[in-house]
């Protein structure tokens, strides 16, 4: 499958936009050979040559992204450079010759409508009181909206729990016509979510992350760079630290463009600068590089630490806001049924994927794994995407598992671990 209809296809089996592409093939020929001229989509500048990719910056708030699946070496200094402050303010809050307290790490995944599973489980941790304060906090598309409120803690439960139990797709996305999508840059307008990220992400609420970033704690939201094929981590507490309009509106372009699935939604076209020069990139939904991420293996969290003479221990927690099972569906035998099931399955396994990584890299690094999941057991009724009922109903599970203490899996479902090799073999 080529470019936008495979985007397409995964639109429609991760969102279920009840976008009907009933003929798309033989409508699109027609309309793009009879309109040409007409199309609707924006103008753009100029995308970053490719050469000049690891050099484009934000204009006024230079190292606040970094490459991933690359060497890493920009992060791992930004998480030395986190160490270092948290230790100052330990110093600061009299922890001198104390032992360096436990680092809490947080993975919230993709999944839709199914964020209202993290949550329900996050606001029910909050309600047992063992909620800890997590050093990391990392999200991929609803789990990059998820996780501000995450990072800054229970004052934002309430936050958490309106958006996810009241929200339906006219506060998320207005669809387009099937000529307007075809002719325009995705078949949805998220304008509504945009509207309103803004009415919850406000200056104050960076404020507040940036003081938290002075204390050595990360925020990172991962998106997608299509121009370069290459997936981008975002530090949205360094973001947070340059203040005003502007910091403001690439925190929340940062954070829809996570969300914005190819082909359903638009993307965000986000303003760089190479050598005094100006360009576009176009940045669209984290999960199509991951489903979740903690922070890359190329990064010894272990090693790294002990270089500056930290040993303390570590946690991980990850929230995986989809079923981890098999489901199975009777396909109907047509070119978009079959094309969004198997783009569903490969998603699917992805996600699977993406767990298996982490835990690898978690056991190397003597991080304790924690995994969450949605449970086989949960089949409310699923009407339409951000359809209401279904996440209170989901919200609502979450929330009552964590009440009872939420059964976390130390190993990815189906993960067999190496036998060790005998000696001599």
């Amino acid at each position: 499958m080529s470019g936008f209809f495979a985007q397409s296809f995964k639109a429609i089996a991760v969102n279920k936009l009840n976008i009907h592409f009933r003929s798309i093939g033989l409508l699109a020929a027609v309309a793009l050979a009879v309109l040409q001229g007409c199309s609707t989509v924006p103008d753009r500048l100029p995308a970053v040559p490719d050469e000049l990719t690891g050099d484009a910056e934000i204009p006024g708030m230079p190292g606040v992204r970094y490459v991933a699946g690359g060497d890493a070496t920009e992060l791992a200094k930004a998480a030395l450079d986190a160490l270092k402050r948290e230790s100052d303010y330990l110093a600061q809050q009299g922890h001198m010759g104390r032992p360096t307290p436990p680092a809490i790490f947080l993975a919230i995944s993709g999944g839709g409508d199914n964020g209202a599973f993290a949550a329900g489980l996050l606001n029910g941790w909050t309600e047992t009181g063992t909620r800890p304060e997590f050093k990391l906090v990392t999200g991929i598309s609803t789990g990059a909206l998820i996780a501000p409120f995450a990072f800054l803690g229970s004052k934002y439960d309430a936050t958490l729990k309106q958006v996810y139990t009241t929200i339906s797709p006219k506060d998320v996305l207005n669809k387009r016509s099937l000529l307007g999508g075809v002719l325009s840059d995705a078949m949805a307008d998220n304008r509504p979510l945009l509207t309103l990220t803004r009415k919850f992400v406000t200056e104050d609420m960076l404020k507040e992350i940036a003081a938290e970033y002075a204390k050595g704690r990360m925020l990172l939201v991962a998106t997608s760079d299509l121009d370069a094929r290459r997936g981008i981590i975002w530090d949205m507490g360094k973001i947070a630290t340059y203040g005003g309009p502007k910091a403001l509106d690439l925190f929340i372009k940062v954070l829809v463009a996570s969300t914005s699935i190819p082909g359903a939604f638009p993307p965000m076209m986000i303003d760089v600068v190479v050598d005094g020069k100006h360009y576009q990139e176009m940045h669209v939904d984290g999960g199509v590089v991951a489903q979740v991420f903690a922070y890359p293996a190329a990064i010894r969290v272990s090693e790294e630490a002990a270089s500056v003479g930290v040993s303390r221990e570590r946690k991980l927690y990850i929230i995986r806001n989809a079923r981890l099972d098999a489901e199975w569906m009777q396909v109907d035998r047509s070119t978009m049924g079959i094309a969004s099931r198997a783009v569903a399955s490969m998603i699917q396994s992805q996600g699977v994927g993406d767990l298996y990584r982490i835990y690898a890299t978690a056991n190397r690094d003597g991080v304790d794994f924690n995994l969450a999941f949605i449970p086989a057991s949960f089949n409310a009724p699923h009407k339409e995407e951000f359809d209401t009922e279904y996440m209170r109903a989901l919200y609502d599970l979450a929330y009552n598992m964590a009440l009872k203490g939420y059964p976390w899996t130390h190993v990815p479902p189906g993960f067999v671990l190496p036998r060790p090799v005998s000696a001599g073999k």
